[in-house]
């Protein structure tokens, strides 16, 4: 396994650093007091910045105006924006639009790329993914309740969704909804459909508030109520039956972006704790730094982002060389335990600054709350911890045991 960067990424690298601190860092105070919508002009302005610096969508196709990095490539560069939260956005790399991107220029048909896909990569429109369910485990996307009935040329879609993150103010949803029931595999029954948003039945009840913050436009989550939604039958994403492969293909290169973007968490707090420890008195002749507990703190903080940086660039060179496939097993194993350590760094240095940890005048508080959520979606902790140990069991009852 080699991880060597290459000149050009290392080039690439050191320019998405050096905007990340002079643009983006310094905004981070008022986005957090004004929010998303009021922010929005002067993140444009930063958004086409990157643009005319040859930096925009650095993971997406380069027939649609992106950098057309591989998996490998674009890790770091997540690593890189993760360390604010307005890097991915500005640079058009952000979630949920990404994963839909990625699908629609796999199983898209040209229609499709052209309408929904090449406006998506150039920033012109958003778009969201609709699969969590309010009444069903979220982290099984073989169990639906959402049909999709074919009636004439179109498909009629009901069905109840949360968590459909940034559906305010996107163009088009991809949903995931039941379209063959009697089929004899749970895993072919259901579809993913594009609907476009103002599509009459699509009803976006409300932004579901998260830890006490109500997000809009990109930030948001929403809850959907889908009520004989009527769009054709075009709009089917590759092919019927095929929802639950394409969530995998999607899922899986998915959490090598979050993770990475965790990481970038998790050294933006490790600098802030190391900083603050070096400044902050505890004593009128000592800092935090001369503290052994501080010490430990900085100590496990360091091996534990090493080793999970480490991880998760394994898997993606597993992916990027044999496949999603093949890295099934690491990609549950990253997806629990970088979640873990993203907490448990965040939390340091929270523990570190003491009052000021618990105040908006660090991002500090903000990666406390908002990012508990890592240990959820995308499959729980628990239920990626069952995948892997039955995986790993597998493999030992294969073995001869003699």
């Amino acid at each position: 396994m080699d991880f060597t960067v290459s000149e050009r990424l290392k080039t690439i690298l050191e320019m998405i650093k050096e905007f990340v601190d002079r643009e983006l860092i310094p905004m981070e105070p008022e986005f957090a007091a004004r929010g998303f919508a009021a922010m929005l002009p002067e993140i444009e302005e930063k958004r086409n910045l990157v643009r005319r610096m040859e930096l925009w969508a650095p993971l997406h196709p380069t027939e649609y105006g992106g950098m057309g990095l591989g998996l490998m490539e674009y890790a770091l560069v997540a690593e890189a924006l993760g360390g604010t939260p307005l890097g991915l956005y500005v640079f058009g790399s952000q979630a949920p639009d990404a994963g839909n991107i990625e699908i629609l220029h796999k199983y898209g048909t040209r229609e499709q790329k052209e309408t929904y896909c090449r406006p998506n990569v150039e920033g012109k429109i958003r778009s969201c993914f609709s699969m969590s369910e309010v009444e069903v485990a979220g982290s099984n996307p073989t169990w639906l309740l959402t049909t999709a009935v074919k009636d004439g040329d179109d498909y009629v879609i009901n069905g109840h969704k949360w968590y459909t993150t940034g559906a305010e103010g996107s163009a088009f949803a991809i949903v995931m909804a039941e379209t063959n029931p009697e089929a004899p595999s749970r895993h072919l029954r259901a579809s993913m459909i594009i609907v476009p948003t103002d599509t009459p039945g699509f009803n976006l009840i409300r932004n579901i508030p998260v830890m006490g913050h109500t997000g809009e436009g990109w930030t948001s989550h929403a809850e959907i109520r889908y009520e004989n939604c009527r769009v054709p039958q075009k709009n089917l994403l590759g092919g019927e039956g095929k929802g639950f492969v394409m969530a995998q293909e999607r899922l899986g290169p998915g959490r090598i972006h979050h993770c990475m973007r965790w990481i970038g968490i998790c050294n933006r707090c490790f600098d802030l704790m190391c900083t603050h420890a070096l400044t902050r008195r505890r004593t009128p002749t000592q800092v935090l730094a001369d503290s052994d507990i501080i010490k430990t703190y900085i100590a496990d903080s360091a091996a534990d982002i090493l080793a999970a940086r480490l991880m998760v660039l394994n898997t993606a060179w597993t992916i990027e060389n044999h496949g999603v496939k093949a890295a099934m097993k690491d990609i549950s194993l990253i997806k629990f335990h970088v979640a873990n350590v993203m907490q448990k760094v965040v939390d340091r240095a929270l523990q570190v600054h003491g009052g000021l940890g618990m105040t908006d005048d660090t991002p500090i508080a903000m990666y406390f709350r908002g990012e508990r959520a890592a240990r959820i979606y995308d499959g729980v902790d628990e239920v990626h911890k069952i995948s892997v140990a039955k995986r790993i069991l597998r493999e030992y009852q294969g073995r001869d045991m003699t």
